[in-house]
């Protein structure tokens, strides 16, 4: 990731984690997208690609796990799984799946920036 992402999309079903991901992002230049779900969040993604994706593990409907794969097999932006789920099988899963980075929520938003 040489270049500075100009554009987020934050892919969580918790809205506070939306809401804050958005404030946190946009105080720091960001222009952020967000979906509440993978087919949500896959539709945006066809229609405006982001330049990275920050994306939750545990979604309704399609997981975390999927929705990567398929981000993946379309496009080459960065995919940084942000997820409570810490269990070294999950990394390696999510890793597996297409995600460029892992970080394990709670984070410090310096940490994500």
């Amino acid at each position: 990731m040489d270049a500075v992402p100009d554009s987020v999309l934050v892919v969580d079903d918790d809205d506070r984690i939306r809401a804050s991901l958005r404030l946190a992002l946009e105080d720091n230049g960001y222009r952020v997208i967000d979906a509440a779900d993978a087919e949500s969040a896959l539709e945006l993604i066809a229609r405006d690609v982001p330049d990275i994706v920050l994306l939750d593990l545990m979604l309704p409907g399609i997981d975390g796990f999927e929705c990567c794969r398929r981000i993946r097999r379309e496009h080459d932006m960065p995919i940084l799984v942000v997820s409570a789920r810490a269990d070294s099988h999950d990394v390696v899963a999510g890793l597996e799946a297409g995600a460029d980075d892992y970080i394990r929520k709670p984070f410090d938003m310096p940490e994500l920036t």
